[in-house]
């Protein structure tokens, strides 16, 4: 494939015009907050899409460069070379009034918010674009999003991968070519909005420290602590609070924010308390104890039952590579139980594999992407479950990888079918869908295996116990707190119509056994209106789909239950749900064990 054209100068781009700033950075980790940027280069485009210029510079980070082995700056390389502070000036002036590009661009952005905070400086970013984000959109045939493969892809040269100017100039060809698709399928772009970052944000904040212990339940009157149980402290104290819960996390009890029906006892000195917590462990019935009463108990806390540990096989976790993966996940769709009664554990069904021995006359649509546009809510997304029954894989967008479009009642006055008749794509009506014939030959470029699909009808993410509980409102991760505090789980952005949630599941603590992925609207709006919704599972922020489902059977459900992954035996294993609620985001959240204030 040859070279990409440098230029942007088409009517057809003319939306697509920015003044663009193109980032790479090295760095010595993957936590934003603790680890620090090696080497930085920027490049920038203008509106015509022609280069206007080129920055870039090694950074002394003042510790351990980290994985040599990936980028190669050793700290011999970069000892003399300026810090951060010293460059920041510079590169703060070539984002500014710019839209900041990269390639799995929270990575870049976050770690350059950070560097700006601890330089006392503000981050000049408003808006940034990620061309993983623009290419999932595309959805060009690729076995992954990576940014070496889209470089083959795209036919641009890459020539020494994870040095950060190089790698910066590969993306300038990468962004050039996806506008291009992105224009070609009438594709919005994906661009996030930045708002200023205050110092005070990226204070690095110690992780909790989880409860080795399983929940025994609530003691016996007159009874012994034992070590797992559940604790929350309310009202003034004698003793300092950090003092009380130091003393009793090293005992081994599990210290909580708020009291659900899962705690074991609440301790206060005020036995007529009216707090939040007070009222709660009254409805629940939790035990009451005063502080002496506790400092007593504390001196002979029983042994407790340890979490079983969980062996998880995992990739090797590259720069970016935030989610180490199962090696195959095990998809069961199954109905949420109601949040927040405790779920009875029932056994999982394997996971549905590709029948390999299937005829083409068994699965007409095997190898196919089909688009349905047009007719109810309810035929829509009966449509779509016909057409996985077929071997097929339904789209809820248009993207490069659609091969057919189904035309349900309405579907062609849809405002997509312009350019899906540009574009030269194969339409159908239903009865196509009733009985279709073996699929013609096409000369698109097909991915040699597509996920497994699942057909089940602000992205938030609870980690659970064995309570179905969180260990402290700390493991509510959302849009206002969108990484746990030790970084195993985190919340990311890569445009308005979508979001990730990166897991590290060998990092995980044995005490959290299941990871619940939902979403919620605010104000009057319902997942009705907001129609089909698909998830996806990859190994990695780059990899290529493993799994596939489209949930699209909501109504009036102001609240929306998307994926659980949770520990079953040695394996950890995905389902997804589709389940949905009425209630808004603070039910949700408190039927978890969060402390919600009202």
């Amino acid at each position: 494939m040859s070279l990409v054209s440098s230029s942007l100068n088409s009517p057809t781009l003319h939306g697509y015009a920015h003044d663009w700033a193109l980032v790479d950075v090295e760095t010595s980790g993957l936590v934003p907050r603790r680890d620090r940027v090696l080497s930085i280069a920027v490049i920038t485009i203008g509106p015509d899409g022609e280069q206007t210029g080129e920055f870039s510079a090694l950074c002394d980070p003042g510790c351990d460069p980290g994985p040599v082995a990936v980028h190669g700056l050793t700290a011999e390389r970069l000892r003399g070379a300026p810090s951060f502070a010293q460059v920041a000036g510079r590169i703060g002036a070539m984002l500014q009034e710019r839209v900041l590009v990269a390639h799995n661009a929270q990575f870049d952005y976050d770690f350059l918010a950070h560097e700006f905070a601890r330089a006392r400086m503000w981050l000049p970013v408003s808006q940034r674009l990620c061309t993983l984000a623009l290419n999932r959109q595309v959805d060009p045939p690729t076995d992954d999003m990576k940014l070496g493969t889209l470089a083959a892809h795209y036919g641009i040269p890459q020539r020494r991968a994870h040095d950060a100017l190089d790698d910066t100039r590969v993306l300038a060809g990468i962004l050039r070519a996806s506008l291009r698709e992105a224009a070609q399928l009438d594709l919005p772009l994906p661009l996030v909005t930045c708002p200023p970052r205050a110092e005070s944000q990226f204070t690095p904040k110690p992780p909790k420290t989880p409860c080795a212990y399983r929940n025994p339940g609530r003691p016996t009157a007159g009874g012994p602590l034992r070590q797992g149980m559940k604790i929350a402290i309310t009202g003034e104290t004698a003793h300092a609070r950090a003092e009380l819960v130091g003393r009793a996390v090293a005992a081994g009890l599990n210290m909580m924010s708020s009291v659900s029906r899962h705690t074991s006892v609440l301790v206060t000195n005020e036995q007529a308390s009216d707090s939040a917590k007070a009222r709660r462990a009254l409805a629940e019935g939790v035990p009451v104890i005063d502080e002496s009463t506790f400092l007593r108990l504390l001196a002979g806390v029983q042994p407790g039952t340890v979490h079983e540990a969980t062996a998880v096989a995992v990739t090797p976790v590259t720069r970016r590579e935030l989610e180490p993966v199962v090696k195959r996940p095990e998809l069961a769709p199954t109905a949420a139980p109601a949040v927040p009664v405790v779920p009875t554990p029932t056994p999982v069904p394997a996971a549905r594999q590709p029948a390999p021995s299937a005829s083409t006359s068994d699965q007409p649509l095997a190898g196919r992407r089909v688009l349905v546009l047009g007719g109810t809510h309810a035929d829509a997304s009966a449509a779509r479950t016909r057409v996985v029954e077929l071997g097929g894989s339904a789209a809820v967008n248009l993207s490069a990888s659609v091969t057919d479009v189904a035309l349900l009642e309405g579907g062609d006055g849809d405002r997509r079918m312009r350019r899906i008749t540009a574009l030269g794509l194969p339409t159908h009506g239903l009865r196509w869908l009733a009985a279709p014939t073996a699929a013609a030959p096409t000369d698109k470029a097909l991915r040699p295996q597509e996920p497994l699909v699942v057909p089940r009808g602000g992205v938030i993410a609870f980690l659970l116990d064995e309570d179905e509980q969180v260990t402290f409102d700390e493991d509510f991760v959302f849009y206002g707190a969108p990484e746990s505090p030790a970084g195993t789980v985190r919340l990311l952005t890569g445009g308005p119509a979508e979001q990730t949630v990166a897991l590290d599941l060998a990092s995980l603590p044995p005490s959290t056994r299941k990871v619940v992925v939902a979403a919620a609207i605010d104000g009057a709006a319902t997942f009705g209106t907001v129609g089909a919704i698909q998830i996806g599972a990859a190994p990695g922020s780059n990899g290529a789909l493993l799994a596939r489902a489209t949930l699209d059977a909501a109504t009036t459900e102001r609240t929306l239950l998307l994926a659980e992954i949770y520990r079953r035996g040695p394996l950890w294993r995905l389902r997804a749900v589709g389940q949905g609620y009425d209630h808004g985001l603070d039910a949700l959240a408190r039927g978890y064990g969060v402390d919600v204030t009202d």
